[in-house]
C-alpha cells in the first residue's frame, strides 16, 4: 500500500520514551535585559541566540557558555521579535517603532530601516535564502521586503486579516501567519492563493513541523492545535497549560516527536505528539514564559520571560 502524505500523529515515530533526553535542566541564566524579554531566537546553526524586549535592546548571546557577546541599542520602543540571516552577518528586529531595523552583527550599526507598517510590528523572519524579509503587525497585514533592493518600501502587502497578526513563518513558497482574529492563513506566493483555517480562538504563535506537513498553533483558550497544512484538518490538540491572555510561543522538537509549549504560570511543557499527553513539565521562570526556541539539533532550549531572564536548558 502506498504511503499517504501528510502523516497523521500516530504515524510519527517517538524520539525517546516518556520524555527522556528532553532539555529540562537549567544550564545558564542569561542576564542582560532590564525588563521583560519578549522574544529569543537561535541563529540557523544554533551557535548563538538573540533576545529582545521591553528595554528596547537586543542582546547577542553564546548560549553554550552563557556569555553576553554584544548589546544592540537604537530602538525607541519595545523590541518584539528578531530574525538572523543564514550567513550570520546581519539580523532584523521589529517592535513598537513601526519600522524594520536591519543591523550589521559585527559592527552593531544600522544597515537601514524599512518603513510601511502603520502600527507595532509583532513578528519578522527571513525567507528565500535571505533575499526576502517577512513581517507581521498590529495593522492586520503581512508585508514582504526585497533585501536585494535598496528600496525602503514593501514589495508586497497581504491584508486578508481582521485583527492583529501575531506570528509568521515561511516554508518554501508558502507564508503561514496566525492572527488574533482566530485564523491561521497560508499564502501560496507562487500560485497567488490564500487558504484560511478558522480556529475560532486568538492565535499567538505558529510553528511548522520539520517535515513541512503540519502547522502547530498556540491559541488563547489554553490549547495548542496541530493542523494538516494542506487540508486544515485538526489532527490533535494539546492542553494542560495556562494560556489565556499573553502572547507566547510554541514549537516542535527537531524529530517532530514532541510538541513544546509554555505557560503563563512559568512552566515549559512537552507533549508526546502522537498521544497528546504531557511527558515533561518543569518550572522555568517565576513569570510568564513568553518566548522559547529549540536548538536545531534538539540538544538545548532557550526561554525568555516577563521576569527579565533568558535561560538555557
Amino acid at each position: 500500500m502506498a504511503y499517504q502524505y501528510p502523516k497523521l500523529p500516530e504515524e510519527y515515530v517517538a524520539e525517546k520514551p516518556a520524555g527522556d533526553g528532553l532539555p529540562c535542566k537549567e544550564a545558564h541564566q542569561l542576564k542582560g535585559h532590564e525588563g521583560p524579554v519578549l522574544a529569543v531566537r537561535f541563529n540557523v546553526p544554533g551557535t548563538y541566540c538573540l533576545s529582545c524586549g521591553k528595554d528596547r535592546n537586543i542582546c547577542l548571546w553564546n548560549p553554550s557558555r552563557g556569555v553576553l557577546v554584544k548589546t544592540y541599542a537604537g530602538h525607541g520602543y519595545e523590541v518584539r521579535d528578531v530574525s538572523v540571516s543564514k550567513d550570520n552577518s546581519k539580523f532584523a528586529s521589529v517592535g513598537g517603532d513601526k519600522q524594520v531595523f536591519l543591523w550589521d552583527v559585527g559592527t552593531g550599526r544600522f544597515i537601514r530601516k524599512l518603513r510601511g507598517h502603520d502600527s507595532t510590528i509583532n513578528a519578522v523572519t527571513y525567507a528565500a535564502n535571505d533575499d526576502v524579509l517577512v513581517t507581521a503587525g498590529y495593522d492586520q497585514c503581512v508585508k514582504l521586503w526585497d533585501m536585494k533592493s535598496r528600496s525602503t518600501e514593501a514589495m508586497q502587502t497581504m491584508k486578508a486579516f481582521r485583527d492583529s497578526v501575531t506570528s509568521v513563518l515561511v516554508h518554501g513558497w508558502e507564508i503561514i501567519a496566525g492572527s488574533v482574529d482566530g485564523t491561521v492563513r497560508r499564502f501560496d506566493v507562487r500560485m497567488g492563493r490564500v487558504y484560511t483555517d478558522e480556529l475560532h480562538h486568538p492565535v499567538t504563535s505558529v510553528a511548522a513541523s520539520h517535515d513541512g506537513l503540519c502547522v502547530l498553533a498556540a491559541c488563547l483558550d489554553s490549547t495548542l492545535r496541530l493542523l494538516d497544512k494542506s487540508t486544515g484538518e485538526l489532527l490533535s490538540t494539546y492542553t494542560g497549560h495556562v494560556h489565556s491572555s499573553v502572547k507566547m510561543d510554541c514549537c516542535l522538537t527537531p524529530t517532530d516527536a514532541h510538541v513544546v509549549g509554555c505557560s503563563e504560570t512559568g512552566e515549559v511543557v512537552f507533549w508526546d505528539l502522537v498521544e497528546s499527553e504531557i511527558v515533561r513539565c518543569f518550572k522555568a521562570h517565576q513569570g510568564v514564559v513568553c518566548s522559547m526556541a529549540m536548538h536545531p539539533e534538539g540538544t538545548s532550549l532557550v526561554t525568555s520571560s516577563l521576569d527579565g531572564l533568558v535561560k538555557v536548558w
